[in-house]
């Protein structure tokens, strides 16, 4: 770790909420002579890896030169009045829970603008795809530096025009559908859980995130919180997306570009389970601690349910798409992220942010790997790439499909890897929830989850059996193995996945002192 001072911090942080916007804005400007080279649309891609690069470096720094010994303090804090007579203030800050989430975000994007810069995104001009995803990177990032309720909303809705033209726009079959599905599914969402935040607002007289933490819904009378947990948990269970209220998830990921996808995957569905942590469980305890039973179970249930989904795309005769199938596995693992929230417990919450680092590294790579295989093959329905008993891609292409088996068992959660940790400990904290909660009924929810994890670990293996076996054709057709762009895209997300898995402790230490102040109202 280096030492930094505050103010270099404060503005690291800052570039890093707006660098990506400033970008998306010199993104769509003419490009100056000297650098348009041969090709203009290559000119602006490269301008995307730029930009992603240096907001990249910046997150790196910011992560050296916090201070790991107080991972619960806000740190590099920002805190300036915008709109007094409403009382929001451009508050920014970070801790040992938002650190991980802002550098995996710059992680994923900068690894999908290096991406697109080889692989060409196919639709209208790279101008406005560059521009998108940076301004897609800047409302990510905010939503997990800002700590002012309005703030956060508006960063949490920043992220959604971006994605819906990425999909409709750059996406493949059925993109205007999955499009509409999309922004109608979270904007709906959303403005029930505007409701909740101005609710809370008002009777507390103020939006400030550390102020209303601190006072941990003291100020707060309990049919307030009520109200307010469920209006504001109905906004961000869309966007996590729990069950019932996932089904724009798969046609979206089915539609939208091999980049949407992963970080619709990677850094979207984050946004939603983290307003739970850092909004309801501190802000409004009891109004949270009346719904989590009834959160956990619909949890479980989404667990179950999306590892039923996945088995029936992957059986044979199906027609089951891989990206379709990948997003219903999403739905099962944000289950488990849901089950560690809702059990209020230190050990519960530390596994749910564990596992949405671990899925978004895990997720992002299977989304990658896949586009890679739909470029390739011209397809991703499984039974068309599996005919005659397999597509033999350890044949065809063994370096894929060792990256494509490796992806496979961390996402079932192989010990070792970095799915494992957080769904253990979110099971962990389901067998010993928080005072307050029933433990029959948790123990009821605990023995769902671990039969889930028992079909995910089916499907994960029909699917790689599937795809990676079978008899090798002969003549053997020509299909490329992995490409020098593909290894740098991908080769960070391996390497993370096998350091989380090995050393659970570096991600840990960061969120367990946040995580115990947070529950404990600031106190600590």
């Amino acid at each position: 770790m280096i030492d930094i001072s505050e103010s270099v911090m404060q503005f690291l942080l800052a570039l890093i909420v707006v660098g990506p916007l400033i970008g998306a804005v010199l993104a769509l400007l003419p490009a100056p002579p000297g650098l348009k080279g041969k090709s203009p649309d290559q000119a602006v891609l490269r301008h995307g890896v730029t930009v992603t690069g240096a907001i990249l470096l910046a997150a790196i720094v910011l992560a050296l030169g916090f201070d790991h010994d107080q991972p619960s303090r806000m740190q590099a804090t920002t805190d300036i009045s915008w709109i007094p007579a409403l009382h929001v203030r451009i508050h920014l800050g970070i801790d040992g829970i938002s650190l991980p989430l802002l550098v995996l975000t710059a992680l994923l994007t900068f690894l999908c603008a290096l991406y697109s810069y080889f692989k060409r995104p196919a639709g209208p001009s790279p101008k406005a795809f560059v521009a998108l995803i940076l301004l897609l990177e800047s409302g990510t990032l905010a939503t997990f530096a800002v700590l002012d309720l309005l703030l956060f909303f508006l960063a949490f809705e920043m992220v959604l025009i971006p994605m819906y033209f990425l999909i409709a726009r750059w996406g493949g079959a059925e993109r205007a559908a999955a499009a509409w599905k999309f922004i109608l599914f979270t904007l709906l969402g959303s403005v029930v859980m505007l409701l909740g935040i101005l609710l809370i607002g008002v009777k507390s007289g103020t939006f400030d995130m550390m102020a209303l933490a601190t006072d941990n819904g003291r100020g707060l009378s309990t049919s307030v919180q009520v109200i307010a947990a469920l209006a504001i948990g109905i906004g961000l269970a869309v966007k996590t997306p729990m069950w019932p209220l996932h089904s724009w998830l798969p046609d979206a990921h089915t539609a939208a570009p091999t980049v949407g996808s992963v970080l619709l995957a990677g850094v979207l569905l984050k946004m939603g389970t983290y307003g739970f942590v850092r909004i309801l469980l501190p802000i409004a305890p009891d109004g949270f601690r009346t719904f989590a039973p009834y959160l956990a179970a619909l949890a479980v249930i989404g667990i179950v349910y999306g590892s039923l989904a996945c088995l029936n795309l992957a059986k044979q005769g199906a027609k089951g798409d891989l990206k379709r199938l990948i997003a219903y596995s999403s739905v099962g693992h944000m289950g488990f992220v849901l089950l560690g929230i809702a059990s209020m417990s230190p050990t519960g919450v530390n596994g749910a942010l564990f596992a949405n680092i671990a899925h978004g590294l895990i997720t992002g790579l299977l989304f990658f790997l896949v586009g890679a295989l739909k470029d390739r093959a011209g397809t991703s329905d499984l039974d068309t790439l599996a005919e005659q008993g397999g597509m033999a891609l350890y044949g065809r292409a063994p370096r894929l499909g060792g990256l494509l088996a490796f992806a496979a068992v961390a996402s079932l959660g192989l010990p070792g890897l970095a799915g494992f940790w957080g769904e253990m400990l979110a099971l962990f904290g389901a067998f010993r929830p928080a005072d307050g909660l029933s433990r029959p009924a948790f123990l009821v929810f605990l023995a769902i989850a671990a039969f889930g994890t028992l079909l995910t670990a089916a499907y994960m293996l029909i699917l790689v059996r599937r795809v990676c076996m079978g008899p090798r054709p002969q003549p053997t057709p020509a299909f490329a193995d992995v490409r020098g762009y593909e290894f740098a895209a991908w080769t960070p997300l391996v390497a993370l996945t096998v350091l989380a898995g090995l050393w659970p402790a570096a991600l840990l230490g960061l969120t367990n002192p946040a995580v115990q102040k947070l529950l404990a109202g600031g106190l600590k």
